[in-house]
């Protein structure tokens, strides 16, 4: 067997190819990330071994290690494994005495790495994974877009028209949004009767709202403290920021709709979990990736970054650990979320966050407990593919 490593950058990479003993095939070849580059690869690695003798590392750099990746798996490099470079560090720091670093080096530690098998892998053996991660991460993008033009409208509104945001409830639910990309100044709103305005609320809210709210808007407008100089540059950026957050929510439900279809083929009884519904559910999926390559609960702890920091040497022993918050921050998240619902609504699980709270420790910190023990059933219900029930007290 022999291993090749590729140390990953944006236009070039280098590679390096090692036998079972380590020993150097060939080192250091540069190629460029294009097709005649993958090529010229598969060239090198001709002229000294077959294909199928070669099992393939490289880092999970960014995305630029994505091309490479998928054009060595369309010529049938099956056995390819993509690293954390947090491993590859930690791996250089132990073989490594003298402080050494370059693109030679780092490709022929990376198929040294592969060659001793101790690492964790990014899998993509599953198509429907990756494209579940990619589409959730699309989501969460989307989602802190729109939480940044909500916090401009704020902004724009607190001097347009301070006295609007006391009369809602959510300033950007359906009727609010849709009044205020109609009506965007204290101004206009004068001009309205309460007659028209309400008959407008009921229609855009299905009678939820009416002639009280629409007396209440017009007689802030009355009376409003907002600024009149440049006020149309105001109000312009409103509508602008409003339509963006429109347009920008509709392609959120264009995803969750595809989450949906995906968790519909992979039919994982992860969402049998309390506290995991489907998007939540496709992001710790998703980011987890394929359940077998984790051996015990613990690991899909540290996976995703929630294990405590150890401190300790000699008679020395830290007694202030943090968590490592190493790993996928959007799998991080979901996990707190999920916690965060499942310690109300699992009656186990609720029973051990007010364990931890009558030991009195802090509420964050016990949805942190609650976040590694969800890890525990999630290792279970997937390497089970079983769905979750709750456990006889």
């Amino acid at each position: 067997m022999f291993y090749l490593g590729i140390d990953i950058a944006k236009n070039t990479h280098v590679a390096s190819l090692i036998d079972e003993k380590g020993k150097n095939i060939f080192k250091g070849f540069s190629f460029s990330n294009s097709t005649d580059g993958g090529k010229s690869l598969l060239d090198i690695i001709k002229k000294h071994v077959d294909f199928s003798d070669v099992t393939v590392g490289m880092e999970a750099t960014g995305h630029y290690w994505l091309s490479i990746y998928s054009f060595l798996y369309d010529y049938n490099f099956h056995s390819i494994h993509v690293i954390n470079p947090i491993q590859t560090d930690g791996w250089r720091k132990g073989t490594e005495i003298r402080k050494r670093k370059n693109d030679i080096i780092d490709s022929v530690l990376i198929a040294d790495l592969i060659r001793y098998g101790d690492f964790v892998e990014t899998s993509l053996s599953n198509e429907d994974l990756f494209s579940l991660r990619n589409i959730c991460r699309m989501r969460n993008y989307l989602v802190q877009s729109t939480g940044d033009l909500k916090r401009k409208i704020i902004c724009v509104l607190d001097q347009v028209f301070p006295e609007y945001q006391s009369i809602f409830s959510n300033t950007f639910g359906t009727t609010s949004k849709q009044l205020l990309l109609d009506f965007s100044s204290p101004a206009d709103f004068e001009e309205l009767s309460v007659d028209f305005l309400s008959e407008t609320l009921q229609s855009l809210s299905r009678k939820k709202v009416g002639q009280s709210t629409a007396e209440k808007l017009i007689n802030s407008a009355k009376n409003s403290f907002g600024i009149t100089f440049s006020r149309e540059s105001f109000t312009f950026q409103l509508k602008l920021l409003i339509e963006q957050i429109k347009f920008i929510e509709g392609q959120i439900k264009d995803c969750e709709t595809k989450i949906k279809e995906l968790m519909k083929k992979i039919n994982s009884p992860i969402t049998t979990i309390p506290g995991i519904g489907t998007v939540l559910g496709a992001v710790i999926l998703s980011e987890f990736g394929d359940i077998n390559r984790f051996d015990k609960p613990s690991q899909l702890v540290a996976y995703a970054g929630i294990d405590a920091t150890v401190s300790q040497s000699g008679e020395y022993e830290g007694s202030h650990n943090v968590m490592s918050k190493r790993g996928s921050p959007y799998l991080r998240k979901s996990l707190f979320q999920a916690a965060l619902v499942a310690s109300n609504s699992d009656p186990v699980l609720k029973a051990y966050y007010q364990k931890k709270r009558a030991e009195g420790k802090h509420h964050k910190t016990c949805i942190g407990a609650v976040a590694r023990k969800l890890c525990n059933i999630i290792y279970a219900v997937l390497k089970n593919d079983k769905p979750y029930q709750v456990p006889k007290q």
